[in-house]
């Protein structure tokens, strides 16, 4: 079996509810000690979603809001501005609560995939309709990630900074499940060897450093992602079903470390945190897989990211996180 990389035992998705970014920056890192994560505010509006702030990053390439969604142009605008000045704030936020630190740091960015199915372009169709539009966002895309993976490390040196792509949309890519913008049809699949040579191309700008691949849809593709890269991937472990067995099983042998999203990313009650990881050590046993590997293999999160819920819940999933973490680590069995 190969040797896992060092995650930490428990750590966020990445969207946070509310717009104060200092606030969401102490709320993670007092949450995660060893593995804080940039936090993302998309309640502050365009630019701050997902899509919108991965598209701030972008090299050569601009986007704008339209009442569809987010539009590739020819030109940076005010969306782009304001993108690019909400991250400056996160990460502004960040630097002054990790002073001194030294450990893992992750941040997020949607993935080539993801995004390719997300903008659009100027005839109003989604980038994945034209390959030739897919490969050079994927290329913007992975210069962009370059650019902010450095200025992290600028602005936190003592950290290892780990790389989440965040790719829910690639399982419908893959399947040529993603509906075209007129809702009448879908687009074509795009070959899967395409799609791992592209996350395998945006993945390597991480110049060695980890990368984890997260997507809270059902079918995650976990033997193409750890083909292309990932060192880890990050799931909805409420979606796993027993013909995803032979997969995770193959993976955890290879030594790609599990993500495992096993706390609610909306308000509900929780558990106790033996419970929250109950499902962990049950598909442990079944993949026949050793109990003291689970600490090594698997970083405890919420199932998905936690901008729809409310302050004080997401503040209690987080700490939840590190419970549950730490009942996998003292009873593996």
């Amino acid at each position: 079996m190969n040797a896992y990389l060092s995650f930490g035992s428990a750590t966020g998705i990445g969207s946070m509810p509310g717009g104060d970014a200092r606030e969401a920056a102490r709320t993670v890192t007092g949450s995660f000690e060893e593995f804080p994560f940039l936090a993302e505010l998309p309640a502050r509006g365009p630019g701050a979603d997902m899509i919108g702030r991965t598209a701030g990053m972008l090299v050569e390439l601009y986007a704008r809001v339209e009442p569809s969604g987010w539009r590739l142009g020819d030109h940076p605008g005010r969306d782009t501005r304001r993108a690019r000045s909400w991250l400056r704030e996160d990460l502004d936020a960040l630097e002054e609560s990790t002073q001194g630190y030294q450990g893992q740091v992750k941040v997020q960015a949607v993935g080539p995939w993801t995004l390719a199915a997300a903008l659009e372009l100027r005839n109003g169709e989604a980038a994945l309709s034209d390959p030739g539009a897919c490969r050079d966002l994927a290329a913007s895309l992975a210069e962009g990630l370059r650019v902010h993976l450095a200025e992290v490390q600028r602005r936190i040196p003592g950290a290892q900074v780990v790389l989440q792509l965040d790719e829910p949309s690639l399982t419908a890519v893959l399947r040529g499940h993603v509906r075209s913008a007129s809702g009448y049809r879908t687009y074509r699949a795009v070959d899967r060897q395409v799609v791992e040579a592209t996350l395998r191309e945006v993945v390597g700008v991480h110049d060695g450093g980890p990368v984890v691949v997260h997507s809270c849809a059902p079918d995650v593709p976990f033997a193409l992602l750890r083909r292309a890269g990932a060192a880890a991937v990050s799931f909805d472990f409420s979606l796993l079903t027993e013909r995803d067995d032979d997969t995770i099983g193959e993976a955890v042998e290879a030594g790609t470390r599990l993500f495992a999203g096993v706390v609610p990313g909306t308000d509900a009650a929780l558990s106790d945190p033996a419970g929250s990881v109950m499902g962990v050590r049950t598909l442990w046993r079944r993949l026949g897989l050793r109990p003291d590997l689970l600490a090594e293999a698997v970083t405890v999160t919420p199932a998905c990211g936690l901008a729809g819920a409310s302050p004080a819940y997401a503040r209690e999933a987080l700490a939840h996180c590190v419970r549950a973490a730490r009942s996998l680590a003292d009873n593996p069995e």
